[in-house]
């Protein structure tokens, strides 16, 4: 029997630093009743000037790691999601790799907005029922703090930043990743992105503050994608595995808004109980997303050796991928 890829160890890390939604009623022209009533938000947590995307990162996968009890130099591989690299180059992987002392690791960045950590694990599957690697850490991490527009209030109530990872390791049992499943409509993209700071619209001489080099989105159309997309996404990995949607003991949603999540579940037949929620305190961190609600999950002891989850996530792209694990 080929190899599953079994996440053995989670971790996750959060900034301290608070920004609530009254701290964003001095900001803006907004109120903590319509943030929380249209997102599910309450807070969202802001890495310092000094805290970088692959710090973040590693504090998640020091967790992981004791977790697992594998150690770094048996670690084959890094898979890091983001979409706020510490460089334009060298990947945020390989800086990763260099502070966590990985020496015998490969390490390359997906960048799928908040689909990255789900598509990393898909490709960790990959290497791993192939025999090619045996230890590979995933991790989903993003500063979201560094191309929030804070004068956008549409955007800016939604966005905070963290961490979480996954230790994916070789099993035989016939625990681990059941089906991954992804997508993408490109056509789509200005949906959600950042216009300005790449190489079709770099910055220019005398650039002005505008807000095009900060996230933008067009949230009521997001919206009807995601709801919809993430549904559809979330059957396909069931349907692959020869299962119904009533034999999932937990569903991992991306933390995008409160709405969403509550429409995926009704469309699921899903009891909000089987349903991971930290919207609250976290806001949306994109790729950091899934891996921080497992994470939590997991250490809170909701999930049991046996059961079967779902995650499920929609992001800039647009691109939306989900997972159903044996755990």
């Amino acid at each position: 029997m080929k190899p599953r890829a079994r996440i053995i160890g989670t971790g996750s890390y959060v900034p301290p630093k608070r920004l609530t939604n009254a701290d964003l009623e001095r900001m803006l022209n907004t109120s903590d009743e319509w943030i929380y009533s249209h997102t599910g938000i309450r807070e969202r947590r802001i890495a310092g000037d000094d805290c970088t995307t692959s710090d973040m990162a590693v504090e998640a996968i020091r967790q992981a790691l004791d977790m697992s009890e594998c150690a770094p130099e048996d670690v084959d591989m890094i898979i890091a999601g983001t979409s706020t690299a510490d460089y334009r180059m060298p990947s945020t992987a390989c800086v990763i790799q260099e502070k966590m002392n990985m020496p015998n690791a490969v390490a390359f960045d997906v960048v799928s907005a908040c689909a990255g950590f789900l598509n990393g694990l898909a490709v960790a599957r990959s290497f791993i029922e192939s025999g090619t690697y045996k230890n590979i850490v995933v991790v989903g991490a993003e500063k979201l703090s560094s191309v929030t527009n804070y004068k956008d209030r549409n955007t800016c109530i939604l966005f905070g930043d963290g961490a979480g990872a996954a230790i994916v390791a070789a099993d035989r049992n016939g625990h681990g990743v059941l089906s991954t499943f992804a997508k993408s409509d490109g056509t789509q993209r200005e949906l959600l992105w950042i216009p300005v700071g790449g190489v079709k619209n770099p910055y220019y001489p005398n650039f002005t503050n505008d807000g095009s080099d900060k996230l933008q989105m067009k949230g009521p159309d997001v919206y009807k994608f995601a709801v919809r997309e993430m549904y559809n996404a979330s059957i396909k990995v069931i349907e692959d595995a020869g299962l119904d949607p009533s034999d999932i003991s937990l569903v991992i949603p991306h933390q995008a808004n409160i709405r969403i999540i509550q429409g995926l579940a009704k469309r699921l037949h899903a009891s909000m109980e089987k349903v991971v929620v930290n919207i609250d305190k976290y806001g949306n961190t994109s790729a950091a997303s899934i891996p921080i609600a497992l994470d939590e999950a997991n250490r809170a002891g909701r999930i049991k050796d046996g059961d079967l989850v779902l995650m499920v996530a929609f992001g800039s792209g647009l691109i939306w991928a989900s997972a159903l694990v044996e755990w």
